[in-house]
């Protein structure tokens, strides 16, 4: 298929449009390491524009929606267009004054005061594997052309330029994604990991659903049998080992591997983050009311993650591509999909909130784009980029508002136009992370992290 006439690629890093080394497997181990790197910017804030970052680092949540989620059918919702647009559901008022969203999110709408729409998000491309590394890194993927699979050529994420700009070694990684990977089959979705800054960044990525009864994450459980004491006595003997690799120890393979012992060290004997995974230390009570699926419980985990202290989490919400519905849109969400996100979320947002957490987190809730105004004949709605939505809560997000305003079938922004790189630039500042930050790429070349602009309006209720 023929490459959007949307997309421009522009080689801001030099990096060829050749694939590399493609990434499989090895991303379901990814493990995100501190650097001894410190991050620096091209010129200064008042040069480059840059808004002023908050006084303390936030941490950031995403809950994303894998295949994206119809704005028609959620928080944009057109109850004055034609029926093959406006589709079956009715919208509800909500706990802000003019806001309505779709009769299926009832607990989300008794807190519209919690958080804000956005609903002029838009890019020009309609393809899942570009657009979710658009999404996920607030930039364009190099070289990108339709279902281009994951490559070191390809952008960091939010959590893997966290751990290169903001390095740790206390024994909690920068960033986790779970329950579940983004692939199918040969395909292998940009933007969950590290890029062309290098595997050692890469985020902890969790397979598994913590819905069950059996879920556990073995690379945080020591063997049976196996304590702290031994575990220090079987260090020793690997840093032994190691000493007399000589001829090695300048090797970035060398180096990589000792980075990777170091951490997996630290974080087997981190409690803080091993207990995190403990979902049975919660009450029945507020995992019930998370909602006992995979959703609500992958959700709970999140904000145990958050308390634990980690900068970065991300929430898939389904398998990779759940949302994509082209064909019986409306009965998969009103029976399936709609309802335990709608639990889930607002829940969350309560629980941040009773824990003193909401304010330090920066919750995102989005898909990586939205869905066609009308409805095709298999009762669906397909691909459609230039125009969707986001929720944002917390992290200084002023709540009950929205955010732009799309067009009469929600086609098109009629107001300003928000693009992913603003989201980048919004989420960098949020992790207190200049978006003009410079990293290196593989070949030791500068780059500028992020080219957007923070989207002011979700802090200051006002737009330009």
């Amino acid at each position: 298929m023929a490459r959007s006439p949307f997309i421009r690629h522009q080689h801001r890093v030099g990096i060829t449009r050749r694939e590399l080394l493609q990434v499989g497997y090895s991303g379901l181990l990814g493990v995100g390491l501190p650097s001894a790197l410190a991050g620096r910017t091209l010129g200064s804030d008042a040069d480059r524009g840059v808004q002023s970052l908050p006084a303390k680092p936030k941490q950031v949540l995403i809950i994303f929606l894998t295949g994206a989620a119809s704005h028609h059918d959620t928080f944009d919702m057109k109850p004055d267009a034609p029926a093959e647009v406006r589709g079956e559901f009715s919208s509800i008022a909500t706990s802000t004054p003019g806001l309505h969203i779709s009769e299926h999110l009832p607990h989300l709408a008794k807190r519209a005061d919690k958080y804000s729409i956005i609903r002029s998000l838009s890019h020009g491309d309609n393809n899942h594997l570009m657009s979710t590394h658009y999404v996920l890194t607030g930039e364009l993927q190099p070289g990108g052309f339709f279902d281009k699979v994951a490559s070191r050529d390809d952008w960091p994420s939010y959590a893997a330029a966290c751990a290169y700009l903001r390095p740790r070694n206390d024994g909690i990684p920068s960033g986790v994604n779970l329950p579940t990977y983004l692939w199918s089959g040969a395909l292998t979705w940009p933007g969950q990991h590290a890029g062309f800054i290098g595997p050692k960044y890469d985020p902890w990525q969790i397979t598994g659903d913590p819905n069950k009864d059996n879920f556990r994450v073995d690379n945080l459980t020591l063997a049976a049998g196996l304590d702290v004491t031994r575990l220090d006595t079987r260090r020793s003997l690997v840093n032994a080992f190691n000493q007399q690799r000589d001829r090695l120890s300048n090797a970035a393979v060398a180096q990589r591997l000792t980075g990777e012992q170091d951490l997996a060290f630290s974080i087997l004997t981190s409690s803080r983050f091993a207990e995190a995974f403990q979902l049975s230390r919660e009450s029945d009570k507020v995992r019930e009311s998370y909602g006992r699926h995979t959703t609500g419980q992958s959700l709970l985990l999140a904000r145990r993650l958050i308390e634990a202290g980690v900068p970065v989490v991300q929430t898939n919400i389904g398998a990779v591509q759940t949302w994509d519905n082209h064909s019986a849109i409306f009965s998969t969400l009103k029976d399936r999909l709609l309802p335990p996100l709608d639990q889930g979320v607002a829940t969350l947002l309560d629980d941040l909130e009773s824990r003193n957490l909401l304010d330090g987190t920066l919750v995102m809730m989005l898909g990586e784009f939205g869905r066609t105004p009308k409805i095709n004949n298999n009762q669906g709605r397909d691909h459609w980029g230039p125009c969707f939505f986001a929720m944002f809560a917390g992290g200084g997000v002023r709540g009950g508002q929205v955010i732009g305003r799309s067009d009469a079938t929600g086609a098109y922004p009629v107001t300003k136009a928000y693009s992913p790189i603003d989201i980048g630039a919004t989420v960098y500042q949020a992790l207190g992370i200049p978006p003009n930050a410079e990293v290196r790429d593989r070949f030791d070349r500068p780059v500028r992290l992020n080219r957007g602009e923070v989207i002011s309006p979700l802090y200051t209720g006002v737009e330009v």
